[in-house]
């Protein structure tokens, strides 16, 4: 129990613990999904479009639950269509029929990515 209210805490849900799921919004849903993927203490967290049918102001706010895990040491692979997501990320690769055909460097802050 004290890890689960660990992680809720993490993703900002920790007064929302005994609600059932359909009581929550898309976005808190999708914040329980990144606890509860976190509850095992993943080596790698595998994030598929974590963001793909949020509005601007929740895929800020999962953006930033991914970044508490990063600074926690955590390591994280998303996969995103969206360049802006992906401009946060230390490190971006382009795939393009499955083959990687580029490699930069992100690392884009947060709160830049609707405002510049």
């Amino acid at each position: 129990k004290e890890r689960v209210t660990r992680l809720l805490r993490m993703v900002g849900l920790e007064h929302r613990m005994d609600h059932l799921p359909t009581q929550l919004s898309g976005g808190e849903q999708q914040r329980v999904t990144i606890a509860r993927s976190m509850s095992n203490e993943p080596l790698i967290l595998l994030a598929d479009e974590p963001t793909g049918e949020l509005d601007t102001e929740t895929t800020t706010n999962i953006m930033e639950i991914f970044l508490k895990f990063r600074d926690l040491g955590q390591s994280i692979l998303m996969v995103t269509h969206n360049i802006r997501i992906a401009e946060v990320a230390d490190r971006i690769l382009t795939l393009t029929d499955g083959e990687i055909v580029g490699e930069r460097k992100g690392g884009k802050a947060i709160r830049e990515l609707w405002y510049d």
